[in-house]
């Protein structure tokens, strides 16, 4: 599966569960609790019997607070899958996952309302910004806080807060249609921002970016990262960023595999 269609697909996936789920308050199960993201021994199997498939085989990951971790590998190893399992659009088999200071999977999903978890904790950066676009840049970024039930105007003022950070302030009023490819990107790491979640899940952000403007958007990344203390998950095959990362998961048939990365700076 090409990243574009990998990319659509999960964006698509999320619209759709987050258009099925009741809205009731999020409720979840204390644990000991590390912050940012942790998984253990997660599994997916999709079938039963002889026609079963184990897509994800006793996956373990650590990202802290404040950290962005690539995450690479070829078609069909897993990525998808895992990424999906992270943000709460498809059950796992088994294992444990937590977000934030909150265990939301233990063999079973310990939170009631899986489209409140994505709209409040989990922020979604994908390879197209599938910004709205008879919206303006402002209210696509304050639309998610406003759903959440944040006051307008409120809601407004947190977006004009990102969107200065991330140097997109002066588009505010513009539609999408009107913004150049990298200031797209950045208003979809705005949106993503938006509900201050402690994780962040980007499918190959940079893939349709040229070297400059996809370096500018890890390096906004890694800043949002440290200064909101959030984890970051970066899907890429992108070879103009891995150097980047720290640290790097390799998955590859389903298990997924750390090293270390050399952590160019990007400042």
């Amino acid at each position: 599966m090409s990243a574009v269609s990998r990319s659509a697909g999960l964006a698509a996936a999320v619209g759709r569960a987050q258009a099925v789920q009741p809205s009731v308050p999020l409720a979840g199960v204390a644990g000991v609790a590390v912050g940012g993201i942790l998984i253990e021994g997660l599994r997916k199997v999709y079938g039963r019997g002889d026609t079963a498939v184990e897509a994800l085989k006793s996956v373990n990951m650590l990202v802290h607070p404040g950290e962005v971790v690539g995450l690479v590998g070829p078609s069909g190893s897993g990525k998808s899958t895992l990424l999906k399992c992270l943000g709460a659009i498809i059950e796992p088999t088994a294992g444990r996952m937590q977000l934030g200071s909150e265990w939301i999977y233990d063999d079973g999903w310990l939170v009631r309302d899986l489209r409140a978890l994505r709209r409040d904790r989990i922020g979604f950066v994908f390879q197209a910004p599938y910004l709205i676009p008879f919206l303006n840049v402002t209210d696509n970024v304050a639309l998610l806080p406003m759903l959440a039930g944040m006051a307008n105007t409120r809601a407004r003022d947190r977006a004009l807060e990102l969107l200065t950070a991330l140097d997109v302030a002066h588009r505010a009023a513009a539609r999408p249609s009107q913004l150049s490819g990298g200031e797209q990107q950045r208003v979809s790491i705005a949106r993503a921002l938006a509900n201050r979640p402690p994780v962040i899940l980007a499918d190959e952000p940079t893939a349709p970016l040229d070297s400059e403007r996809a370096l500018a958007v890890v390096r906004i990344l890694h800043r949002m990262a440290r200064e909101a203390q959030t984890a970051i998950i970066v899907v890429t095959h992108d070879e103009k960023i891995i150097p980047t990362f720290k640290r790097i998961y390799h998955i590859r048939d389903g298990q997924t595999h750390e090293e270390a990365g050399q952590g160019v700076p990007v400042e």
